[in-house]
């Protein structure tokens, strides 16, 4: 077979030429066009400066303590929560340049030299990504703001270029790292952005991650699934190892450096972060809803005219309540209950629950018509009968106990008798000068008992109520020397009478001063100074001092009947330790945008509602029930023996035990007692609230006077008035002058 050969001539190469150049120039006017067509738009809007700057993603608002940078916990929809870049860290800084972009610093968007090395790797199979950090911060922000440019690849690559140059002459490389960071999306449980990254993984912040710590969280940038320490820790310590010897290859640490941190484990400190968990749940869960109300009250709106969205807009909301303070508070309160709950356990050991509580039957019931299984069943159309059957099927539940979350089999109408034997708790503590909150636990455990006792709660107060009684006698001139027979005092109103019971053991016969009566929680006293003062001024006092529920002005509301709140009580009893001065209860100081501008400021009401001279009497007499009454384990058990004053409270069965404690510089109520008040401890040794709630303010105490930083200076003394004390509280001194006028009389024969 022969070849036949063409002889091309001078006339056909010239032919072909020209074919080919109007192939290129054909193809290179077609590029420019489309290159001009995505740079104008017309594939799909790119995102702007605007954009990157204030992104529209889902951004968590933040909860500030009260030192303006201690992070209380946040509400959102996606866990994110911006940085600035001296918030990094280098160590985060290098790792991600090496991994991601060894040139970041020497191209402008584009790197063209990288790409081609990419094309070839990728034509001989080793698959390798050829974006810059800047191109995967458009792609990143594209995806976020849910625009498609194109969904062919080639004009979404051209998009991001053009893109990633006008970003490149707009930004330092510094705000381009800090963007890309803030953007990328860290996996589990809505962790968006290194900040929330660091604190889910490794529970610190950015700057203070170790090398290797960074390493992992970089190495996690490339699939997040794929690598996610949780779910597949082998592919993440390897890609870890790889981040460790691309920071080496790059140069930011030697070979053996890089050996060293390659040895090391994940070292995963996991915090899980929701809204159940993190320091005061339930105040994150009150001020909450008080933010979302002064938002839509005051029309705060965004520059687009839309209403502002608490889990979406990234507002900061700075708070009075104190990081250690709260953690000390919580820390009490699981110390003592958990102990309290085996003391109350062990009275119902051996004993018929239905048939020392006749109601409790009734309880339980109304306890599974009011639980979200109850609903959910019913929303599934399930007849009342059907639902019955349910709760008495075993399945199975998780249950709070003190030693930790417990998974089990179990009834479901079991699980709310369970319930309805544990004792519940709150406390609150603030500043009685400022009215500032410093430390708000409302309940034992948010995830599973979202009820608020601070605010949410109001219980028969007791005892705690005396004091009230007691102000109204010296406001008209009584010294709390003045002695009293201790007897019973029937007083008559409205066509009836009253007179308070006092147990055998309970009661100090004879003559009693007024402070060791209120040291001593003395009803036969307490109701005889009621006789002389008035229900009327007693009941105008408490609402003065703040309290929101109904107080009728009849006699027994010296001795506490009505209900109040922990909320209430304690911003009460501030009267005592502020001179006479009711500042109102504050926890929320301001709230800001994303971007600093500030949107609402609080403003705290003051009001003068005592003699600053009886409020200083006050504060001697209640500082009695702690140096000679019902709350000397402060002394004995607790060792606290500097000025402190207070009042225990126990209610009718002993259904709620409440200790108010008052310093110069705080004062913290403490509620204990049973979700329903027919369950309560059998004995008032355990259930009074001496032995149910003074331990946890004891506990706290301890630890808040530990810690110097905070400034709660141990043996400083309540502030006399300026004016002085015309009052006798040194009863030697009231004595003689009591006897005086009596000696004169008998010496002129009266």
């Amino acid at each position: 077979m022969t070849v036949k050969t063409v002889k091309l001539t001078q006339q056909d190469i010239k032919r072909y030429n020209r074919t080919i150049w109007k192939i290129v120039i054909g193809g290179f006017a077609i590029f420019l066009l489309i290159f001009a067509a995505v740079g104008l738009g017309l594939f799909g809007a790119l995102p702007t400066f605007s954009d990157l700057e204030n992104p529209k993603s889902n951004l968590a608002s933040e909860l500030i303590s009260d030192d303006g940078r201690t992070p209380l916990g946040s509400y959102y929809l996606q866990n994110r929560s911006p940085v600035t870049y001296k918030e990094l860290g280098d160590n985060l800084v290098h790792a991600l340049v090496a991994t991601e972009d060894k040139r970041f610093y020497d191209h402008s968007g584009i790197d063209f030299q990288r790409m081609f090395t990419i094309l070839i790797k990728n034509i001989i199979s080793k698959q390798q990504g050829g974006s810059t950090i800047t191109q995967q911060l458009v792609k990143n922000q594209a995806i976020q703001e849910h625009r498609v440019i194109s969904h062919i690849r080639v004009i979404q690559k051209l998009g991001e270029w053009i893109t990633a140059v006008k970003i490149e002459r707009r930004y330092t490389k510094e705000e381009i790292l800090t963007m890309y960071l803030n953007t990328v999306d860290f996996g589990a449980y809505n962790t968006y952005g290194i900040k929330s990254a660091a604190q889910t993984y490794f529970s610190t912040e950015p700057d203070k991650l170790t090398l290797d710590q960074a390493a992992v969280l970089i190495a996690m940038v490339k699939g997040p699934g794929y690598y996610s320490p949780i779910k597949h820790s082998d592919r993440v310590l390897e890609r870890r190892n790889t981040v460790l010897n691309l920071m080496a290859d790059a140069g930011y640490l030697s070979a053996d450096q890089a050996n060293i941190y390659q040895q090391k484990p994940l070292g995963l400190k996991f915090h899980r972060i929701d809204h159940n968990e993190g320091l005061a749940p339930y105040f994150r869960q009150t001020i909450k809803k008080d933010i979302q109300k002064i938002l839509a009250d005051g029309g705060y709106v965004k520059s687009d005219g839309t209403p502002y969205d608490l889990d979406r807009d990234g507002l900061k909301i700075y708070t009075t309540v104190n990081a250690s303070m709260q953690q000390y508070a919580e820390e009490a309160q699981a110390k003592y209950m958990r102990d309290l709950q085996n003391q109350f356990n062990h009275q119902w050991k051996g004993v018929n629950i239905y048939k020392s509580v006749p109601t409790f039957k009734h309880l339980v019931d109304n306890g599974m018509k009011n639980s979200d299984r109850y609903r959910w069943l019913q929303a599934e159309g399930k007849s009342d009968d059907e639902i019955r059957e349910d709760f008495n099927t075993p399945t199975s539940l998780e249950l709070f106990t003190w030693k930790g979350k417990l998974d089990t089999i179990m009834k479901p109408i079991d699980s709310i008798v369970y319930n309805k034997l544990m004792l519940r708790n709150a406390m609150m503590s603030m500043d009685p000068t400022t009215g500032f909150i410093k430390a708000w636990v409302g309940g034992i455990n948010f995830e599973h008992f979202k009820y608020d006792q601070v605010r949410q709660g109001a219980r028969q107060v007791g005892s705690t109520a005396k004091p009230f009684t007691y102000t109204k006698a010296i406001d008209m001139g009584d010294s709390p020397c003045l002695t009293v027979n201790n007897v019973p005092d029937t007083i008559y109103y409205d066509g009836t009478s009253w007179c308070p019971r006092s147990g055998v053991h309970e009661t100090i016969p004879g003559m009693l001063t007024l402070r060791k009566a209120l040291a001593n929680s003395q009803n036969w006293v307490t109701a005889h100074v009621m006789k002389e003062v008035g229900a009327v001024p007693v009941m105008e006092l408490i609402k003065r001092a703040g309290i929101t529920t109904d107080v009728p002005p009849v006699p027994s509301i010296c001795l506490g009947t009505f209900d109040a709140s922990v909320f209430d009580m304690t911003g009460a009893y501030s009267i005592f330790a502020n001179q006479g001065v009711w500042t109102q209860p504050t926890y929320l100081l301001r709230i800001e945008d994303k971007n600093g501008n500030v949107l609402y400021t609080h403003h705290t009401p003051v009001k003068q509602v005592l003699n600053p001279q009886t409020a200083y009497v006050m504060t001697y007499m209640l500082k009695g029930v702690i140096e000679e009454g019902t709350g000397q384990r402060m002394h004995s058990k607790y060792g606290l023996t500097n000025p402190i004053g207070g009042k225990t409270g126990t209610t009718q069965n002993n259904s709620d035990g409440w200790f108010i404690g008052i310093t110069p510089q705080l004062v913290t109520g403490v509620w204990t007692g049973c979700e329903d008040r027919d369950i309560h401890f059998n004995s008032t040794a355990m259930g009074e609230g001496a032995n149910s709630a003074l331990p946890i303010f004891a506990l706290y105490m301890q630890k808040v006077y530990a810690n110097t930083a905070l400034g709660i200076k141990k043996n400083v003394d309540f502030v006399k008035p300026p004016n002085g004390v015309d009052i006798i509280t040194d009863c030697s001194v009231y004595n003689q002058q009591q006897q005086a006028p009596a000696a004169a009389d008998k010496k002129l024969g009266f």
